[in-house]
């Protein structure tokens, strides 16, 4: 029987009761809650609210919510009877605090206090991540000593990750970067007919600069990110704190394999990301400047030295040490929950680049400085 949901005063016995009656879903049309209250005149400090619903979904919930907003601004002390099974647990969690109205009841401090945490927050992240270096520097010396925990296997599939995985886009990447290096020089090279000199200058961007830059911010928001979200799930799921209670090391455990698994990887794809850069200055050269295979192969030949290509693979190691560390440590000091996962993800990303893009700078100005 679809009986219509009611709600009314039950003045019989010595207190009033409202009751609530009928079935209470969303197809049907409710009574007018603000009317029936008034209608119950002088309320008692305690009122007994008795509910006998045949069905019931949100409809009943939102009614049960809506009278104690109005006993809390009267303060009137509801006594829910009858309640369905479900509906005293699922009113609880309506009016329970949500964690974002927690974090927006903060006390709003004064500049002078903003700038003191905000000192505070910067010296514990540094001293938290010499912490970590620290100890990632004693795991590598237990690996060269032969007692670190660390199975190949994580190795391995480390590797296959950062490394044959991260092919596809550091060659299309590279490419399209030799493509415009070659293209925007030889706008500026064809008015002095000097065309053959983009391949100097593509072969010297790439190999000192734009070739181990590229693929290291590839790599920050492919497999840093990854390395992030992946210890940050892990420290959310409490994965991590099982590991060190069965006794395994987390970072002999998970950051060494990923950590050397980039640092195998970025000088490969780095040099992989050379030639195909080349490449892709060659089809442009050949392609709009009439510049033979030979004159173009042999030009950059005569314009690179070992020196660039090392320099090149330096700075990749650089960069592998920096994602690996950065990108391990958001993982890892992540907070309990999903939005601590996206925001660690976020903040490694981004340190990561910061780092590489400052880490690049220095060591170009102390090559320059010394003249190399």
């Amino acid at each position: 029987m679809n009986k219509a949901p009611s709600l009314e005063w039950d003045h019989s016995g010595a207190a009033s009761v409202l009751l609530v009656t009928g079935n209470w879903t969303l197809e049907q049309r409710k009574p007018e809650l603000n009317e029936v209250w008034r209608q119950g005149g002088r309320l008692p400090e305690q009122l007994a609210v008795r509910v006998v619903v045949d069905t019931w979904d949100s409809s009943l919930l939102a009614l049960l919510r809506r009278l104690q907003r109005l006993a809390t601004e009267q303060r009137v002390a509801l006594d829910l009877l009858g309640l369905p099974d479900g509906v005293e647990r699922l009113l609880e969690m309506a009016a329970s605090p949500s964690t974002q109205a927690q974090e927006a009841a903060k006390p709003d401090y004064g500049w002078v206090s903003r700038v003191g945490l905000a000192a505070q927050n910067a010296v514990r992240a540094v001293v938290n991540s010499c912490t970590f270096i620290g100890e990632v520097m004693q795991a590598l010396g237990r690996l060269l000593a032969g007692k670190a925990r660390m199975r190949m296997l994580d190795f391995w599939m480390a590797l296959q990750q950062c490394g044959p995985g991260a092919l596809p886009i550091v060659a299309l990447i590279a490419s399209l970067v030799g493509l415009i290096l070659a293209f925007v020089g030889a706008a500026q090279l064809e008015a002095f007919g000097a065309q053959l000199y983009i391949a100097n200058m593509v072969a010297i961007g790439m190999t000192r600069e734009m070739g181990a830059l590229m693929t290291a911010i590839i790599m920050a928001g492919r497999t840093g990110a990854a390395y992030a979200a992946e210890l940050g799930s892990m420290q959310a799921n409490e994965e991590i704190d099982a590991l060190k209670t069965f006794g395994f090391p987390p970072l002999e455990f998970l950051i060494l394999p990923r950590l050397l698994a980039l640092l195998v990887s970025m000088p490969l794809l780095t040099v992989f990301a050379d030639a195909l850069g080349i490449f892709g200055g060659f089809v442009i050269g050949s392609g709009l400047f009439d510049i033979s295979a030979t004159q173009y192969i042999n030009q950059s030949l005569e314009m690179l030295s070992m020196t660039d290509f090392l320099i090149g693979l330096f700075k990749s190691l650089v960069f592998a040490v920096l994602i690996g560390l950065i990108g391990c440590y958001y993982g890892l000091s992540c907070g309990r929950n999903a939005q601590a996962v996206g925001q660690a993800t976020t903040n490694a990303v981004v340190s990561i680049i910061v780092a590489l893009v400052i880490s690049d700078a220095l060591i170009t100005l102390i090559c320059t400085q010394l003249g190399i």
